[in-house]
């Protein structure tokens, strides 16, 4: 057999790995098979393809006109405030983490003045900052959504929730949330980011909650649900999980190491039971 004949041979049939089986239970690039000794071409080209999406999720800014209309038909008792981090660009934003992590000086004052006309949202028992961190799809894909399935256990919790206003924080990393709650002298934070982008989830939000938060709390405070997407942990499961999560910091005024999640099923096992939530809204 010639040279040419040999490698048409080799390139033109895809030798199939003997696990494929195993790849309906992940995403995960297993078991791609080979065609010679190099991958086959449509596994090549999907490799690339999801390059593509996680670069275009961690440089794509996030798109406020698209995004804050989402939250209008949500009961917030004031229109979000749209804040900013130190970070004044993409480019500085990844090159600098620890601009992404405090308040520009105008964000501060935006809420002093807001606090200062509506004194009656001091103390509130919970605030809920939104980030877009290294992907803004993650955000515009789930952060909504999430938070619907969450406000139908909040509304009906007892004792009640008081939220502080719904704060959106752009070029903002987790630590940004410390200091918009401590600003609003919030008890709780609950903390919506998008995660760093993987080569089969550039759309995926993570959610942090830390009790009594301040600037320079550390991680070892905060209690994290990660991969919150549709191919991840689902919203209203996620939803349950920060709910309980949230009943037990305010039980015990604490969270992160010391505060471990046991709810289970998609039901938050508190005090006097089990609270569900419904499986669609």
């Amino acid at each position: 057999m010639s040279g040419i004949e040999n490698y048409k041979k080799c390139t033109g049939v895809v030798t199939e790995n003997p696990w494929a089986s195993l790849r309906k239970f992940t995403n995960a690039r297993i078991a791609l098979g080979r065609a010679g000794v190099s991958l086959p071409t449509k596994h090549l080209l999907d490799f690339q393809l999801a390059h593509a999406r996680a670069k275009d999720a961690v440089y794509s800014p996030l798109s406020l006109d698209s995004l804050l209309p989402q939250f209008a038909k949500q009961a917030w008792p004031s229109p979000p405030l749209v804040l900013h981090s130190r970070a004044q660009n993409r480019a500085q934003y990844l090159q600098r983490p620890d601009y992404g992590r405090r308040l520009d000086g105008e964000s501060r004052r935006q809420i002093q003045a807001h606090m200062s006309q509506h004194p009656d949202t001091r103390s509130a028992d919970l605030a809920i900052v939104i980030a877009d961190g290294l992907s803004a799809t993650g955000i515009m894909k789930n952060a909504a959504i999430f938070l619907e399935y969450l406000g139908l256990l909040l509304k009906d919790s007892q004792p009640s929730w008081s939220l502080a206003p719904l704060c959106i924080v752009q070029q903002g990393r987790v630590a940004a949330g410390d200091e918009v709650a401590e600003l609003l002298q919030a008890k709780c934070l609950l903390m919506l980011i998008g995660e760093r982008p993987g080569l089969s989830s550039p759309d995926s939000m993570g959610a942090y909650l830390t009790w009594a938060p301040k600037v320079g709390v550390s991680d070892a405070q905060r209690n994290c649900i990660s991969n919150i997407r549709a191919e991840g942990i689902q919203w209203r499961d996620a939803a349950a999980k920060a709910f309980y999560l949230l009943t037990e910091a305010r039980h015990r005024e604490l969270s992160g190491v010391a505060l471990k999640d046991r709810s289970v099923n998609g039901l938050t096992e508190i005090e006097g039971g089990s609270v569900g939530i419904p499986q669609s809204i």
